[in-house]
């Protein structure tokens, strides 16, 4: 009787970071350094980019706000924002979000953000735990903050927003990516990924099941 043979997996080192030396700061970044050990026990060095300051009491950087706004005879909207971002250049479509500020719960955050990008008041649904944004670049992470927003009290219906400069977007929530597909093919804006993959669940959570056809042996 022939026996299976598998070569041995080599045992991994256990990584973790060594040191970590500021190259530059700013106001609202700094570059370091970071100094670490690879999965065989090499030491290496990666450049990683950190807000400088971080605050205390707060249990991330920032919060998103996934804001769905309702209202009687209406199609659920979700409320997004466009803005003007330096760093790419261009406009982008993204969710409502902000730095949490010191002591201040993700929640409160959350509303404040939302009223102050967009003028609505609304009411926290959940929130996720403190989440990764880019971890291969930075440390930076964020609350994913859910909020309904009451279309129909009267500081909804006529929303002042705080920011002039940040356009709201609301789009029907059944219809969430083909009408991100439609705006960016002709504003030719970008979109932030947290908004997409959001848009891209909503359509994946519609879609049937794939069938698997039944076979006869």
């Amino acid at each position: 009787m022939a026996t299976e043979t598998s070569a041995e997996v080599p045992k991994t080192a256990r990584q973790f970071v060594l040191k970590e030396e500021v190259i530059v700061e700013r106001k609202w970044l700094k570059l370091e350094e970071t100094t670490y050990t690879d999965p065989n026990g090499k030491t290496r060095t990666w450049e990683t980019v950190k807000r400088a300051g971080r605050k205390k009491g707060v249990s991330a950087d920032g919060v998103a706000v996934i804001a769905v706004l309702q209202r009687t005879l209406h199609y659920d909207c979700v409320v997004l924002v466009k803005q003007f971002r330096p760093p790419i250049n261009g406009y982008c479509l993204e969710f409502p979000a902000g730095l949490i500020e010191e002591n201040e719960t993700a929640e409160s955050a959350a509303l404040r953000e939302l009223e102050e990008e967009t003028g609505y008041k609304g009411e926290v649904v959940e929130c996720t735990p403190a989440l990764c944004l880019d971890p291969g670049l930075s440390n930076s992470t964020t609350h994913i903050v859910s909020v309904t927003i009451n279309g129909d009290e009267a500081e909804n219906t006529r929303p002042k927003q705080k920011l002039e400069y940040v356009e709201v977007i609301s789009l029907p929530k059944n219809d969430l990516l083909q009408r991100i597909d439609e705006l960016v093919a002709e504003e030719h804006i970008a979109v932030d990924a947290r908004v997409y993959t959001y848009a891209l669940a909503l359509k994946r959570a519609t879609e049937k099941p794939l069938q698997v056809p039944f076979m006869k042996f």
